[in-house]
C-alpha cells in the first residue's frame, strides 16, 4: 500500500524519544517550514525534537515565526534516537557528515532520491513535502495547531509558486483547505512569501529584465544576471524564481533560460518551461539534470557566443523531445 511507508514513520516516530530533522543544501521554503511543522508535531506527542541545517535559512523564509528554532551545523554523531531527512535525495544532499550510524528516514517528494534510508517514503506525485507531513499528522490523530498548519501552508505556497507551477494539483488545494480551518492565515503567508522585496530585489529585476531576448519564433527568450548586477547592489544571493515567473508568463514562450555568471565565462543555466515543453530533455543534453518543468546546467564560454548557440540548440532539442508522461521518466535529479 502507498501508505505503508507513513505508517511505518509513524510508528518509529512513537517509538523514539529524542529525534532530529534535517533538509537539503542551500534549504527552500518547503522544507525549512515543513521541518518546523514536523518538529511542532513530535513536540505534541511528548518528544524531544531539534532541527539542524548544514545551510543557513534564506530571506523571506529567515522572517518565518520561530525560525531560531533551527540551528545551523552538524548533528552530533550520538545524540539521536533517529534522524529525519527532508527532501534529500542522499545523504551528501543534506551536507550531513556524522549521521551514517543513525537509523535514517527519508521523505522527499522529488523523483531523484536513492532510496538510502532504515524508512524511505518518496511520492513525487504529491506538491510538497508538506503535504506528506500533513498526512502523517492526520494519522498520528495529533491536533493541528495555528502554528503547525501555518508551516505546512507556508511549505505548499512555496513550492507550488503560490499554486502557479506545474506541480500543484487537486491534493493541494484540498491540503490548504484543510489548514485554512486549522488556523493558517491565507494573508500573512502570502504576504511574508511575495511582499518582502527590498529595493535592491526591485532594481536587480530591472537590470535582469532588461538583458531580455527572444528567438525569432518568439518560443524561446533569455534573460542574464552577471555578477556586476548583485555587486552593484550589493547583494550576494537572491531569490530569482519570481524573475523567471515573469519571463515564462510572456505569451507564447515555452522554454525560458535564465543565464547566471559564476565567474568570468561560466554560467549556471537556470530552465522553466512549460506546456508540453520539457526543460529536462533540455538539461540533459547539456549534462545537468532537474524536474520536468525546472532544470538546468552549467556551461562555459564566451557570452556572446553561448547566447547565441543555446537557444539554437534548444529550439532543435524542442522538436525531437519525445512525448511521455512524468511517470514514465526517470528520477531527476534537484533543479538548478
Amino acid at each position: 500500500m502507498k501508505n505503508d511507508a507513513a505508517n511505518l514513520i509513524c510508528k518509529k516516530i512513537l517509538e523514539s524519544q529524542r529525534f532530529v530533522i534535517t533538509s537539503h543544501l542551500r534549504p527552500d521554503g518547503d522544507s525549512i517550514c515543513t521541518s518546523l511543522a514536523l518538529a511542532f508535531i513530535g513536540e505534541l506527542l511528548g518528544k524531544e525534537v531539534e532541527i539542524i541545517n548544514k545551510d543557513n535559512t534564506p530571506f523571506p523564509i529567515n522572517l518565518v515565526p520561530d525560525i531560531k528554532k533551527i540551528k545551523i551545523g552538524q548533528i552530533p554523531p550520538d545524540k539521536f534516537d533517529m534522524v529525519i531527512l527532508l527532501e534529500c535525495a542522499n545523504v551528501s544532499r543534506s551536507g550531513q557528515k556524522n549521521i551514517n550510524d543513525y537509523f535514517k528516514i527519508n521523505i522527499d517528494h522529488h523523483y531523484s532520491n536513492d532510496y538510502y534510508a532504515d524508512i524511505n517514503w518518496v511520492d513525487p506525485e504529491t506538491s510538497a513535502v508538506a503535504e506528506m507531513i500533513y498526512s502523517l499528522g492526520e494519522i498520528l490523530k495529533v491536533r493541528f495547531t495555528p502554528q503547525i498548519a501555518n508551516n505546512l501552508y507556508y511549505g505548499i505556497v512555496s513550492d507550488t509558486g503560490s499554486f502557479q507551477f506545474s506541480n500543484t494539483n487537486a491534493k493541494s488545494f484540498e491540503v490548504c483547505y484543510k489548514l485554512i480551518n486549522h488556523g493558517a492565515s491565507s494573508i500573512k503567508v502570502s504576504e511574508l512569501l511575495f511582499s518582502n522585496n527590498r529595493p535592491e530585489k526591485i532594481k536587480l529585476l530591472g537590470q535582469v529584465l532588461s538583458t531580455l531576448q527572444m528567438n525569432k519564433k518568439g518560443n524561446i527568450a533569455t534573460i542574464t544576471m552577471f555578477k556586476k548586477h548583485l555587486d552593484s547592489l550589493n547583494l550576494k544571493e537572491v531569490d530569482t524564481e519570481d524573475i523567471t515567473t515573469l519571463a515564462r508568463s510572456i505569451k507564447g514562450v515555452e522554454i525560458i533560460l535564465f543565464f547566471k555568471e559564476m565567474e568570468k565565462d561560466t554560467f549556471r543555466v537556470s530552465i522553466r518551461s512549460k506546456g508540453t515543453a520539457y526543460a529536462v530533455f533540455i538539461a540533459e543534453y547539456f549534462g545537468g539534470g532537474g524536474h520536468l518543468n525546472a532544470a538546468g546546467f552549467t556551461v562555459k564560454g564566451k557570452y556572446k557566443n553561448l547566447l547565441e548557440e543555446i537557444p539554437e540548440t534548444v529550439n532543435k532539442l524542442l522538436k525531437k523531445q519525445p512525448k511521455t508522461k512524468v511517470s514514465d521518466r526517470q528520477k531527476y535529479s534537484e533543479p538548478y
